[in-house]
């Protein structure tokens, strides 16, 4: 297996921008005063974007998936996320068993 220098390259640079990306979220965050409206918004971001990761599975595959994205849905909004993501993940599986 051969590594081509364009293709070290760009995972050099992907790996730069995730890196910067998170850094500066963290040293950005210290200016910005986190009042009641902010940070109901910051905390509706992971189920946002478990919502946004799930959704396409839920519409391109059976109802066994569709199903499992709606409950992991509703637990999302009350649970944390890795709470809703084995539930939803332990809910496809149970659906697939069942013959669902």
């Amino acid at each position: 297996m051969t590594l081509d220098f364009s293709t070290l390259l760009a995972i050099l640079a992907m790996a730069a921008a995730t890196i910067f990306t998170r850094v500066s979220g963290l040293v950005l965050i210290r200016y910005v005063e986190i009042d009641e409206r902010r940070k109901t918004a910051i905390e509706a971001i992971p189920p946002a974007v478990l919502m946004a990761v799930i959704a396409p599975t839920a519409f391109a595959t059976g109802w066994a998936e569709t199903l499992a994205c709606a409950v992991t849905a509703i637990v999302a909004r009350r649970l944390p996320m890795l709470a809703s993501v084995v539930i939803g993940v332990a809910t496809v599986a149970l659906l697939r068993a069942s013959g669902f």
